[in-house]
């Protein structure tokens, strides 16, 4: 499938920055080339709790079981979808269409605030 535009199903706009930006920067417009706006429902993986709670070492635990993404839109010729993450690696191999965040650009706090480029996520 040959992509020629995005939808960002994140929870957030993505700033796309230049390929050289570095991996730190002071000033959040340093090599920003575009923010893709959010498109509609964020896409995020169900889940499942299996059993009873539990804890280990006086923390609360679970069991849960994670499926695939039941809010993903339809494909669509020439559109890509991105996702989180998570949602993208739950979705790799059944779909040539979801991209996620790949190479982060962070601030001089730590946070994220976009990427250098889009990844396909494929698993072994």
């Amino acid at each position: 499938m040959e992509i020629a535009t995005f939808k960002n199903h994140t929870p957030h706009p993505l700033n796309i920055y230049a390929p050289d930006t570095p991996d730190v920067v002071s000033d959040p417009e340093q090599g920003l080339l575009r923010t893709i706006e959010v498109a509609g429902q964020a896409a995020r993986l169900t889940m499942d709790e299996q059993g009873n709670p539990f804890a280990v070492d006086g923390i609360p635990a679970q069991d849960v079981l994670y499926g695939r993404d039941a809010a993903l839109p339809p494909e669509e010729p020439g559109v890509g979808i991105i996702v989180s993450l998570v949602s993208g690696l739950a979705s790799a191999g059944g779909r040539g269409d979801i991209f996620v965040p790949y190479r982060e650009v962070r601030n001089s706090a730590g946070t994220v605030i976009g990427c250098r480029a889009l990844a396909r996520p494929r698993t072994q």
